[in-house]
Parts: structure tokens; sequence; C-alpha cells
């Protein structure tokens, strides 16, 4: 599981990556009482770094939208048990009318063989002869390196406080690929919480 939760961080905080394709699971319930002003986040990933630097993520372009968001690891530390217990105190101590829980549902990893082109240099010197010219090629060239995809799919649902059901459900898919020894800088996470946050814009969730 440890090491499991290393490569998604490295996935998730190290590389950039195309938007996230996004599947919608559940359409917006009729009984939902959208949109939503108050939102609880709270993201059930392994690592509690890596559900914060979400979780605050999320916040901060809720927030750029209007919406009273917090993070629910503001409010807990490594030692708080994540249960629904937690979560329900929390809703009630905000006034909240919503929760966004997000959790990882797919970690694909698969490797291959990259050849990298090789590096060349010329050297060119004239000669003593007329038009001929002395060239001096050298070829520098790499070994082989390996290639790392990393296909990361994440499952997000809107649950009514009124109703106490989920309302609302998607799935984000990333793929990001990158050499075994490339440093990649970005991240992919304000691109994973704005495909969140559109969709459930598109589909009434939020005030447009």
């Amino acid at each position: 599981m440890k090491k499991i939760t290393l490569i998604l961080i490295a996935a998730l905080l190290i590389s950039a990556c195309a938007g996230p394709r996004v599947t919608r699971v559940q359409t917006l319930a009729e009984s939902a009482d959208a949109p939503y002003n108050r939102v609880l986040v709270v993201s059930l990933f392994s690592s509690f770094d890596l559900r914060r630097f979400f979780e605050k993520e999320v916040v901060k372009q809720l927030k750029e939208r209007g919406v009273e968001a917090v993070a629910s690891t503001s409010m807990m530390n490594t030692k708080t048990p994540v249960n629904r217990d937690t979560f329900l105190a929390m809703v009630e101590e905000l006034g909240s009318d919503a929760v966004l829980l997000t959790q990882m549902v797919d970690l694909d990893i698969s490797s291959k063989e990259k050849t990298f082109r090789p590096q060349a240099t010329y050297n060119i010197r004239p000669t003593y002869y007329y038009n001929v010219w002395s060239v001096e090629l050298t070829e520098y060239v790499q070994p082989p390196g390996l290639e790392v995809k990393h296909q990361v799919t994440l499952a997000t649902q809107v649950f009514s406080v009124l109703s106490k059901e989920p309302v609302w459900a998607i799935e984000t898919a990333s793929t990001i690929t990158k050499g075994i020894d490339e440093k990649r800088r970005g991240s992919s996470l304000p691109k994973e919480a704005s495909a969140i946050i559109n969709a459930m814009t598109g589909d009434g969730l939020l005030a447009k």
C-alpha cells in the first residue's frame, strides 16, 4: 500500500498531464436541492498529505466560484478517525449543505523500453584540394530508457445533507507518461480539481 501511495503521489503531484476525461456515472438526481453554497470537501486517499493537497486545490477553485468550501483535512489530523461520524460532525459544525467526496478507484501502471535518438557532432575542415572537405562525425548514443505510464481514475460523488443521499457522481481519468528518470515540472492537481468543478457547474450543482 505504501508503494502504491508513493507512485500515486508522484503521478499526481510531480507530473503534469492533459486534462482528465470525465465520465458521468450518476446524473443530477431530481430530488437534489442544488445549487449548493456550503460544501465540505473530503478525499479518501491512503496518504494524508495527498488528501490535504488535493482538498486544498478543490477548495481554492470552489471559493473562486463563490462557494463556501472547507477541506476536511483542515479540521483533522493523521490520528483523527476517517469515518462517517467524523464527517457528520464536521457537517453539523459548518452547516454544510453538501459533501463533495473523492476517492481513487483505479491505478494502472505500465512501462516499456524507449530508444533515445542519438546525438551527433560534426567537425568540418577544408583540405588542400579544391572543393574537398574533411568531415568528422561523432555520435553519442544513450542506452535505452524506461518510459512509465500511469492511468489514474478518481471517483467523485456529491451527497446532499438534506436528503443524506448521493445526488451526483462522475469519474475522472488521467493518463501520465514520462521517462523513469525524467524530471517534469507542474502538477495535475489543478486540472483534476478543475475537471470536477466544471462538471459540477455544468450539471447545475453550483451557481454559475
